[in-house]
């Protein structure tokens, strides 16, 4: 957890891992640490799980911790580590929350609670009440109003940031792109900022966004991670180039429901034992497969880099 105390190093390209599971469903632990060292191996600039991509609320409270330790000892420190600790209950927040501080997180991803639709003061309290209970922990706001059917505003979170020292940043899921200036706008750019829109990530950075948090690293670590990194060197045109390269992969995590077609492919490429998705959610069906392999094939160049 060395970078708890200093967030504003938490920057760049934070992979959003998939939970594995078994053929059967139950957690494939053993996977999921080899997906982490393949991020690590691949230059991302931080991982988490626990994300929309990692099918949290398929899970247990207990599965969920499982996960977060088992995430947590693979990262060792190499690089920060934000899981995802929210629910729609307030109980089991905070429980997995506490679970993650426990592990060592850095900083916790904390989702606007689902189906409820709260008011923006609703929300306001729901922030600062699990603030309070975590201080020396990083709070990570996600807004993600496709997935929760509430979306919280800009002033909301310019109030959560004024009033809790550590209520750090916001995970932005919206395509609403106005939103992410007024966010900025409102709090300053001493408020972390990532994209969970792929292709608004490129675009955040020029708004003095802190990077991304992106499914397709799941895909292709590598190119995520160098996209951020072009930019950041001043080497615009070959951020651009990876930004438009990414586009077919892109397409492909949307194919189907997120993670089905994800799965997918990583078990096709042997980094999974199962393709496995929980209920709700259905594997990737035999319609989808063809148009999988053709967006694999446009975006193979990126993928042979990974």
């Amino acid at each position: 957890m060395k970078f708890r105390s200093d967030p504003a190093t938490i920057r760049g390209s934070i992979a959003p891992v998939i939970t594995p599971f078994t053929a059967d469903g139950a957690l494939d632990l053993a996977s999921l640490r080899g997906l982490v060292r393949w991020q690590l191996e691949s230059g991302s600039h931080g991982v988490s799980i626990g994300g929309s991509t990692g099918e949290p609320s398929a899970q247990t409270v207990a599965e969920r911790i499982e996960a977060i330790r088992t995430v947590a000892a693979e990262v060792d420190d190499a690089v920060p580590f934000l899981p995802g600790t929210g629910s729609a209950k307030l109980d089991e927040t905070l429980e997995i929350t506490a679970a993650a501080r426990d592990a060592g997180a850095d900083a916790a991803l904390v989702i606007t609670p689902y189906y409820a639709r709260p008011t923006q003061e609703a929300l306001y309290h729901w922030y600062r009440t699990i603030a309070a209970e975590f201080p020396d922990l990083p709070i990570v706001i996600y807004n993600v109003p496709s997935r929760t059917a509430v979306d919280l505003a800009p002033e909301t979170v310019a109030r959560l940031f004024t009033d809790c020292d550590n209520v750090v940043g916001i995970k932005e899921t919206t395509k609403d792109f106005e939103h992410f200036s007024r966010v900025l706008h409102l709090c300053g750019r001493e408020l972390l900022v990532w994209s969970g829109i792929e292709l608004l990530g490129l675009p955040l950075l020029a708004l003095g966004g802190a990077g991304f948090i992106s499914a397709v690293s799941n895909l292709a670590p590598q190119a995520v991670a160098r996209m951020y990194e072009a930019w950041e060197a001043g080497d615009h045109e070959t951020a651009r180039d990876l930004h438009y390269g990414l586009h077919p992969l892109v397409d492909l995590l949307f194919v189907e429901t997120n993670p089905a077609p994800a799965k997918w492919v990583l078990h096709q490429q042997g980094r999974l034992a199962s393709a496995h998705v929980r209920t709700p959610l259905l594997p990737l069906s035999d319609e989808g497969v063809p148009r999988v392999r053709a967006l694999l094939d446009q975006g193979a160049a990126l993928l042979e880099r990974s």
